[in-house]
C-alpha cells in the first residue's frame, strides 16, 4: 500500500486532519470544532489545551479506516498571530489571545513605529501579538511575570507531539517577533515587550524535523511513535504553497471569511500596502494583500436581506447567485466599502467603516447583493494596485480557494474587476495541502519543495476577464477609489465622538 501523510491545520474555527498520498490526493479527513470566547467586544481568546484537544479528536477521526503504518510523516498549519502565555508547569496562565482580538489598539497608536515595520515587515495594527504582549504588559502585568514560555499555536501542538519547544519560522513570524532580513527573533522588538529568547520556542525552518512522535503522543493520537514531525507554517502561507505558489508572478487567492491574497518573492521590501511573512521556503517570502471581509459579507447580506426570503429548493446561496445574475455589471450605481472589520491593507484605518453609496429607489436586494461582492473585489484591486510598484514581477493570475470561489459569478465578477485570470485551485483544502506538501518532503518523500509542490498540486476551472466588461469596471472603480479618501476625515471623526472603545476595533 501506498505512503502517506498526514497535515493538520488548527484554525480559529476547528481542528480538520487530512491524510495525503504523494500525488495530492485526499484519502481521508477527521474534524473536530473548537470555541471562540468573545469575553467583550473586540476581544477574542480560546484554551490552548482545546488545541491538543481537537487534534486528537480530529486525527483519531482521520486514522479510522487507514492503517496506521501508512503515514510516514506529518505536519502542522495553523491560526496565524495567536499566542499562549504558560507557567513553569506548561499550563495555560490565562486563555490564548487570537489573531482577532483588537483591544491593543492604543499600543498600535504608541508602539507602532516605522522601525517595527521595517523590521518585522508587519503594518501597524492590532494583529500581530506584539500589541498584545504590549497590552498585557499594560494591564496584566501578573500574566507576564508568571509566563515563563510564549508560544504560537504551532509551537504548542509541536510541543505536545514531541516534547520539544520548537516552532516554524514561518508560524512564529506572524506575532511581529521575528527579523525578517535574519529569520530569527529580534533582539530589538524583544527589548520593548521585555521577554527574552528563553520564553520563545526554538526556530526551525519549514519542511525540517521538529523531532519523533513521542510515544505518549503516539499512544493518544493511535499512530506509532517515531513517526517524523515535520516544522509546518502559518496558514496563509501554507494556503500559497498548497495552491503551488512558489514563483513570483503568480498569487493566490482565499476567499474565506476575510479575504487574503498572497504572492512570492525572493527579496525582502517592507511596504505598507502588505503585510510581509516568511515564506514556506527558507529565505522567501509571502507579500499578503488583506481585506478584512470576504464570506463575511455574503453571511451578513443573508442574515441581514435575506432572513424571510422564500427561496424554494434552491438553497439562499444559489438564489441569489441567480437574482444578482440579472442585475447588470455595477450594481446600478451602487458601490459597498466593505469595511466591516476596518480598513486594512494599504490604509490601516481601523476608524474606516462599511458604506453603502449611491442607492437611487430603483434599487433592489438584489442590486445590494451584487455591489457586496462588486465592493470586495473593488478593494482587492486598490490593494494589488497599491502593492505591484513593490513586487518583483506583476500579478498575472490568481489561484483561488475558499468558501466564496464555490460563486462562479463572484469568480468572474473577480476576473472582471482585476483584469486578470481566476483559476480556481485543483484541492478545496489548499491549506492542509501545503502543510502536506512540507511533511513530504521532511519526511524524505520529496526532493524538494518545488518537486513536491509540483505533484501534489493542480488547478481546475478557469475564469478568464469579459472584455466587454472591463470599460464599465475601470470607469466604477475610478468612482470606487474616491468614497475612501473623501470619508477618511468623517470615519475618524465619528470615531473620536464614540464611546472609546471602537477604535481600538
Amino acid at each position: 500500500m501506498s505512503d502517506l501523510v498526514l497535515s493538520v491545520d488548527c484554525s480559529t474555527s476547528g481542528v480538520k486532519c487530512i491524510a495525503w498520498s504523494l500525488d495530492g490526493a485526499q484519502v481521508a479527513s477527521g474534524s473536530s470544532p473548537l470555541t471562540l470566547s468573545i469575553p467583550q467586544n473586540g476581544y477574542g481568546e480560546q484554551d490552548p489545551r482545546d488545541w491538543w484537544r481537537g487534534f486528537v479528536i480530529a486525527v483519531r477521526a482521520c486514522m479510522q479506516y487507514l492503517d496506521p503504518q501508512r503515514i510516514k510523516a506529518f505536519s502542522v498549519t495553523h491560526q496565524r498571530e495567536t499566542f499562549a502565555c504558560l507557567d513553569s508547569l506548561n499550563a495555560p496562565i490565562r486563555p490564548a489571545m487570537l489573531w482577532l482580538d483588537v483591544r491593543a489598539g492604543d499600543q498600535v497608536n504608541r508602539f507602532g513605529t516605522p522601525r517595527i515595520h521595517e523590521v518585522s515587515g508587519k503594518p501597524a495594527n492590532p494583529t500581530p501579538a506584539f500589541y498584545k504582549l504590549l497590552w498585557l504588559r499594560e494591564n496584566e502585568p501578573e500574566t507576564l511575570e508568571r509566563t515563563v514560555r510564549i508560544v504560537d499555536v504551532h509551537g504548542y501542538l509541536a510541543h505536545e507531539l514531541t516534547g520539544e519547544w520548537k516552532t516554524s519560522v514561518a508560524s512564529a513570524d506572524p506575532l511581529g517577533l521575528v527579523d525578517l532580513t535574519t529569520s530569527d527573533y529580534s533582539d530589538e522588538i524583544l527589548s520593548i515587550v521585555g521577554i527574552t529568547r528563553e520564553m520563545l520556542p526554538q526556530l526551525v525552518d519549514p519542511g525540517e524535523p521538529i523531532g519523533p512522535l513521542s510515544p505518549a503522543a503516539a499512544t493518544e493520537l493511535g499512530l506509532p511513535a517515531g513517526i517524523p514531525v515535520i516544522s509546518g507554517a502559518g496558514d496563509g502561507q501554507s494556503a500559497g504553497l498548497g495552491a503551488g505558489i512558489i514563483r513570483p508572478g503568480v498569487a493566490y487567492l482565499n476567499v474565506g471569511s476575510g479575504l487574503i491574497s498572497g504572492s512570492f518573492s525572493n527579496h525582502y521590501t517592507p511596504s505598507k500596502a502588505y503585510r510581509a511573512m516568511a515564506g514556506t521556503v527558507p529565505g522567501t517570502f509571502n507579500y499578503e494583500l488583506f481585506v478584512g471581509a470576504g464570506t463575511l459579507m455574503v453571511s451578513w447580506f443573508m442574515k441581514t436581506f435575506a432572513a424571510n426570503q422564500e427561496v424554494g429548493s434552491l438553497g439562499k446561496e444559489v438564489f441569489w447567485e441567480r437574482q444578482a445574475q440579472d442585475v447588470d455589471p455595477g450594481a446600478g450605481g451602487l458601490f459597498v466599502l466593505p469595511y466591516w472589520n476596518g480598513q486594512l491593507t494599504p490604509y490601516w484605518d481601523h476608524n474606516a467603516r462599511g458604506v453603502m453609496f449611491g442607492f437611487t429607489g430603483a434599487h433592489s436586494t438584489a442590486h445590494i447583493y451584487r455591489a457586496v461582492l462588486e465592493g470586495v473585489a473593488f478593494e482587492l484591486r486598490l490593494c494589488l494596485e497599491e502593492a505591484e510598484p513593490s513586487l518583483t514581477h506583476p500579478i498575472a493570475e490568481f489561484i483561488a480557494m475558499g468558501g466564496g470561489t464555490r460563486s462562479p459569478l463572484w469568480c468572474q465578477i473577480f476576473a472582471d474587476v482585476l483584469q486578470r485570470p481566476i483559476v480556481l485551485a485543483g484541492s478545496d483544502e489548499a491549506t492542509a495541502l501545503g502543510a502536506g506538501i512540507l511533511a513530504a518532503v521532511g519526511g524524505g518523500l520529496a526532493e524538494s519543495v518545488e518537486k513536491a509542490a509540483a505533484a501534489m498540486t493542480s488547478t481546475s476551472t478557469r475564469y478568464e476577464p469579459n472584455p466587454a466588461h472591463k470599460a464599465i469596471y475601470d470607469n466604477l472603480y475610478a468612482t470606487y477609489r474616491q468614497i475612501y479618501p473623501a470619508l477618511k476625515p468623517v470615519f475618524a471623526a465619528a470615531n473620536n465622538g464614540s464611546n472609546g472603545t471602537s477604535n481600538h476595533q
